[in-house]
């Protein structure tokens, strides 16, 4: 397929910068599409440099246009004519310079490339998409189907309303003008008996169809809050880091289309009490059946409205570690969303937050107000896609309430006996309006998910632990003691929680390896690790203050500070046992070394290297390091550290080299360890400015160490 077929056949947002393209009058699209395979078939770059080349191909683009301006003729499209002479004389004033007609056609060309490779990326980008979510986006087209089959019922409803009336008007006029008469013959009663039946008939399938629409959308209003619980669980995951998808334009043309539908129903049962109002009889099918449907219709707008106003930015600090932890006395932000989109209705609802209206009556348990503007409208001006939106910029929330304990009524342990820490007491923020439209008024009420409130930034790491635990395994987002007695999680279900964290931090997870050495450093080496689980303490309390949520978080922002360039292409192990270690440099040359994430100093680095060494070597007895403390100013305070002065045990350890001899002989090569601390989190080795101070990181006979920054690879020769 030629390069100018491909560009028609594009999806039409592309074609449009085709046109905008030529509307240049360099090179007409006429003479673009009717010389297309000879145009692509010539060296015009070649061209542009080359005069009697350029010459060459600007008499054969003339000679092309002559034969063009031929077969117009036979086949008598004047116009057609017209425009090749006229484009033949614009390219006249190229004969002095047709380099420059070469360079233009080039140009075009190029920026044909360039169209296709954006259209070519966005097919690939929507394939992949697809491939990924096929189950959301099957259900997306299901929802859509149904969703348009409703409009349909609904208009062919109002076609079978309109029907109904023109006949009652007519059996209206027809008995109005009998009635004047005197006298009327049998035959006239006749024929008025048959008009009040097929008023009769059409009133029945009238209501028949009615009770079909509502039924049907029912059925939809279900399909559309699973839907929505579907996003609420997204939206959970992706507070944590997940890649999910949190965009709620879909939803809101589900719910709008369905609510609209819904009141269209109400205005058909309305236009059927006016009918009745006016010609009723004997067992009239609409007194008997609107009341059940209109309380059918009722219910189901109801609870579609009720499902409509939702968070759609959940609370978060400006410089906070995540959503869901707040401070008080700081501000924060949140935002919520109505998806039933009425364009009257702008403006005129007007949203109202609170906070701890269901708090738990437990021995300390804080109690928290809100601060700030706490009252805002619904506005489409809020959203980008128009929607009706109200964000909360400047909430802040004063030092809390103790509540009053309150006496247990009998006996035995009570709720309010629980004991929870700071960072475990969740809060919730309330949100609540009123829909008022068309004589529905119902009121609405969305919350956030639960969020940890601390007093001091040194609780924030503790407070970010307890909303990835409650956010990974909490469904009932209104569970507020979840604290109380957390669950444990399951490997798959942490070790997702885990790679969240590296996704969000540097746009990649971590892959089966570095899962596989978090596991043993939990489990212990294991066949599987699918039944085993992890204990909230076990995550977050024990051996405090390094608990295994400290060590990890202590990674987390390492990389995120300063190796997130390294971590998002794939370069940087980092989660790397001491025995994968030991295999992995195990029989390498000298000087070859790893690096890897420290098990034993957060925030730390790990370097170990294989150094080639004799008997008699004064290496075995002492070796000349330092750890190094390193803060994001740079500033590097270097602290002697003699390994003669640490355990027998924790001495540098022979290797056997290349040759396989004994430990000890000649040719052997020496592993060693050297933990670099950071404080927050960065190591001499890995940052230009530490590496440029001057300081002596590490002693120089080290075969691999020197001033420069680190090569990107964990394990590489020597330099």
């Amino acid at each position: 397929m030629s390069q100018w077929e491909k560009l028609t056949k594009m999806p039409s947002a592309f074609t449009q910068q085709l046109h905008d393209l030529y509307e240049k009058e360099a090179l007409p699209m006429d003479v673009r599409h009717y010389l297309s395979a000879w145009i692509e078939s010539q060296p015009w770059q070649r061209a542009a440099a080359d005069y009697d080349l350029a010459l060459v191909l600007f008499q054969g683009l003339l000679e092309n246009l002559d034969i063009q301006y031929s077969r117009f003729l036979q086949e008598e499209s004047f116009l057609m004519q017209h425009n090749i002479r006229r484009y033949k004389q614009n390219f006249q004033r190229y004969q002095e310079d047709p380099c420059i007609l070469a360079g233009n056609i080039c140009w075009f060309l190029e920026k044909e490339k360039a169209i296709l490779q954006t259209a070519d990326l966005a097919e690939q980008v929507q394939s992949l998409q697809v491939e990924q979510g096929g189950f959301v986006s099957s259900t997306q087209q299901d929802l859509d189907r149904r969703t348009a089959s409703l409009k349909n019922e609904v208009q062919c409803m109002e076609h079978t309303v309109a029907c109904l009336e023109e006949q009652q008007d007519e059996f209206d006029f027809k008995y109005q003008t009998y009635c004047m008469e005197a006298v009327a013959s049998k035959a006239e009663k006749d024929k008025f008996q048959i008009l009040i039946n097929k008023v009769n008939e059409c009133r029945q399938n009238t209501l028949v169809g009615l009770n079909k629409l509502l039924t049907n959308a029912k059925a939809l209003t279900t399909l559309v809050k699973k839907e929505l619980a579907q996003w609420q669980r997204r939206q959970q995951k992706a507070c944590l880091g997940a890649p999910d998808s949190v965009c709620l334009d879909q939803l809101e043309k589900w719910f709008t289309c369905v609510a609209e539908c819904l009141f269209q129903v109400r205005g058909f049962l309305c236009k059927l009490e006016e009918l009745v109002g006016k010609v009723t009889y004997e067992n009239d099918p609409v007194k008997a059946q609107k009341p059940l449907l209109q309380g059918k219709t009722e219910e189901i707008l109801t609870d579609l409205l009720m499902s409509s106003l939702v968070v759609e930015v959940q609370p978060s600090m400006p410089q906070g570690k995540g959503p869901l932890v707040l401070r008080t006395g700081l501000q924060f932000s949140v935002k919520t969303r109505l998806l039933v989109k009425f364009p009257e209705l702008n403006r005129s609802m007007k949203v109202v937050t609170s906070m701890d209206c269901e708090a738990p009556q437990i021995k300390g348990y804080r109690h928290f107000n809100l601060l700030g503007t706490v009252t805002k409208a619904l506005t489409m001006a809020e959203s980008q896609s128009g929607g009706m939106a109200a964000e909360f910029r400047h909430l802040h929330s004063p030092p809390p309430q103790t509540l009053k304990e309150q006496k247990s009524g009998g006996g035995g342990k009570g709720a309010n006996d629980l004991s929870l820490s700071v960072t475990e007491e969740l809060h919730i923020i309330y949100f609540d309006t009123l829909f008022e439209l068309k004589g529905v008024a119902v009121k609405l009420q969305a919350s956030s998910l639960p969020v940890v409130i601390i007093s001091n930034s040194s609780q924030q790491q503790s407070a970010w632990a307890s909303v990835l635990w409650f956010n990974t395994l909490s469904l009932d987002t209104k569970d507020i003691l979840f604290f109380a007695n957390p669950p444990a999680a399951t490997w798959q279900q942490f070790g997702q929680m885990l790679s969240w964290q590296f996704v969000s931090a540097a746009q990649r997870g971590l892959n089966d390896d570095q899962l596989e050495m978090i596991a043993q450093k939990l489990f212990d080496k294991q066949e599987s690790y699918d039944v085993c689980s992890v204990p909230w303490a076990k995550f977050s309390k024990e051996k405090s203050p390094d608990t295994f949520w400290v060590w990890f978080d202590g990674i987390v922002v390492m990389v995120k500070s300063y190796l997130e360039d390294l971590w998002r292409d794939g370069l940087i192990m980092g989660f790397v046992s001491k025995g994968k270690e030991r295999t992995l440099l195990k029989k390498k040359q000298g000087g070859t070394f790893l690096i890897r994430f420290s098990e034993s100093v957060v925030g730390g680095v790990t370097f170990s290297w294989v150094e080639t060494i004799t008997d008699d070597s004064p290496y075995l007895k002492y070796i000349k390091t330092r750890l190094v403390f390193v803060s994001k100013g740079n500033t590097l305070e270097a602290v002697p550290l003699m390994l003669t002065d640490v355990p027998h045990d924790q001495h540098p350890q022979p290797m056997n080299g290349e040759g396989g001899g004994a430990a000890g002989a000649s040719g052997d090569c020496l592993e060693t360890h050297l933990d670099l601390h950071v404080d927050p989190v960065l190591d001499p080795m890995l940052y230009d400015s530490a590496a440029n101070s001057g300081e002596d990181v590490m002693y120089s006979s080290s075969p691999f160490v020197d001033s420069e920054p680190l090569d990107a690879s964990l394990l590489a020769p020597a330099l």
